[in-house]
């Protein structure tokens, strides 16, 4: 009962917004497809929304999670069997949000470890106004966190590319050390990675979720917040700038 995900197929199945599918299995209010191009709640950002047509009406899609069957809850279904065929439409104005804000942390995070020895991202949570990253050993300072931002936005003036790939597990470690691209806490049986790259290894990551094609999409950031989440951690928000 495992659902195809569309949206990561390549960089450009993340703006597709439109797609059919076949009803695999229906549970309370909640759907299961062979193919979704919904993203369910995982790795930090948050899921799609949208709307799923049936032969009985159109139903909202209000939660989406899951790993190999995705379920999508539903505010109400409409006479709706397995077998049936489906039309689904994601909320654009929210995955392109999430798009821009979840690879603005890749570029923050991986700017970040190289200005300051090696500090790690230990947890991130992307929504569509703000999001947020947690990073280990540090203490910022607004000064740091200054430079850390206009570093930032210097890089996504240049535009560079952001591209995807399948890599092993030792291919990925042959090119970034293992605590910057967060190897270490992925389970070691899991061994080929679908792996997100900006520009010339900029950053260098394995990750399923949404991104733009090209940062200069993302206009700029701008930190609007840090606090201490204890035992050396600082948790550091951010926002979108136009």
């Amino acid at each position: 009962m495992n659902t195809k995900k569309l949206y990561l197929e390549s960089i450009e199945a993340a703006y597709l917004d439109e797609f059919s599918a076949e009803v695999i299995a229906i549970e309370d209010n909640k759907i299961v497809l062979d193919q979704t191009l919904f993203y369910p709640l995982g790795g930090g950002q948050n899921w799609d929304i949208g709307t799923i047509e049936g032969p009985n009406g159109k139903m909202n899609v209000t939660e989406v999670r899951g790993r190999d069957s995705i379920y999508h809850t539903m505010d109400e279904i409409f006479e709706l069997e397995v077998g049936d065929e489906v039309h689904g439409k994601i909320d654009f104005e929210r995955r392109y949000a999430h798009m821009k804000m979840h690879t603005a942390q890749h570029l923050v995070s991986g700017i970040a470890y190289e200005m300051y020895d090696g500090v790690r991202t230990v947890g991130n949570q992307i929504n569509t106004e703000k999001s947020r990253i947690d990073f280990k050993p540090i203490q910022f300072t607004e000064e740091m966190l200054f430079e850390l931002q206009e570093s930032v936005n210097e890089k996504i003036r240049q535009g560079l590319n952001v591209t995807d790939c399948q890599m092993t597990r030792d291919e990925v470690n042959s090119i970034m050390p293992e605590e910057r691209t967060n190897m270490d806490l992925l389970p070691s049986f899991i061994t080929d990675l679908r792996v997100i790259t900006i520009g010339d290894q900029q950053d260098l990551c394995p990750c399923a979720g949404t991104h733009v094609r090209n940062i200069s999409e993302i206009k700029g950031i701008e930190f609007i917040g840090k606090k201490s989440k204890g035992k050396g951690t600082q948790r550091v928000t951010y926002k979108l700038t136009d």
